[in-house]
């Protein structure tokens, strides 16, 4: 019988022997997969964009999205000053760790955790070339800000953070899914995720390697309900001085990047969105 304490100890460790080890245990997890054992395709893994826009009082509600479902192209998008990717200092892609699904700790060295309510995003990767199947083995990075509108490794207080970001591979369906928790709103930009998509695992270490940036916009209703609640304080008062008219990003148009949103403040939020790329 295996001594499952020196294995639990094995695992404890795995953290630090690099993305190497990290790709390699993750092939022999599917291999086991295919040969009848359970296939584990988990992967391990907010500030300014530098927004200017004027403020708006009247604000686009946008609850659902029709396209969230459909196929239609993702808008390629700026990944903004805190992408974390090596494009902009440092680079949390070449970093074992950064493969999981869980993203609200901090891995390696770093020990923090995100606090909020909690928040679940499910991402559905298609090929537009390919009659828009879905994308297996894709990879997608995702980063958003804490509920203070800080980004880890950036932020002046959690510099040395690494949470809030992780990279997961698509499943047969072209899934991929984080837990996380709501991200906030900071002055100047409405209330959004950033993500990358790889054409797979391997690739997802360096930005030159991406072929698609975007950003999600979160529903309004969604956004209104979490920020009434202790520890966004802030995000209220700069929610109402934004709109998606008015957003940098947004204003020409978000409904290929809202996602259908579910849930309530005390069960959480999850979010679906499709991306064709």
């Amino acid at each position: 019988m295996p001594n499952t304490d020196n294995m639990a100890q094995s695992e404890l460790h795995d953290h630090d022997r690099g993305l190497q080890y990290d790709l390699h245990t993750l092939r022999r997890r599917s291999m086991l997969g295919l040969l009848g054992g359970v296939s584990l395709v988990a992967i391990a893994g907010c500030g300014d964009d530098s927004d200017n826009g004027s403020s708006k009082s009247a604000r686009t509600s946008a609850s659902t999205n029709a396209s969230a479902d459909t196929c239609t192209e993702i808008p390629e998008e700026t990944a903004g000053p805190y992408p974390g990717d090596g494009s902009n200092g440092p680079n949390a892609l070449t970093q074992s760790g950064i493969v999981r699904s869980d993203i609200t700790q901090s891995f390696g060295d770093a020990t923090g955790v995100a606090t909020g309510v909690p928040f679940k995003m499910e991402f559905t990767i298609v090929q537009l070339a390919n009659g828009c199947q879905p994308y297996e083995n894709a990879a997608i990075y995702v980063w958003h800000c804490n509920q203070d509108g800080e980004y880890s490794m950036y932020g002046r207080a959690i510099e040395n953070e690494n949470y809030l970001r992780g990279v997961q591979a698509s499943d047969a369906n072209g899934k991929a899914n984080f837990t996380s928790i709501f991200p906030a709103c900071y002055s100047g930009r409405w209330p959004h995720v950033h993500f990358e998509v790889y054409p797979d695992i391997s690739a997802a270490t360096s930005a030159s390697n991406k072929i698609a940036t975007s950003q999600m916009a979160l529903p309004q209703d969604a956004c209104d309900a979490v920020y009434a609640t202790t520890g966004y304080s802030t995000s209220q008062d700069n929610m109402s001085q934004v709109s998606l008219e008015t957003d940098m990003v947004f204003s020409d148009g978000s409904s290929a990047q809202t996602p259908t949103m579910s849930g309530d403040i005390d069960s959480g939020y999850t979010a679906k969105l499709t991306i064709g790329v």
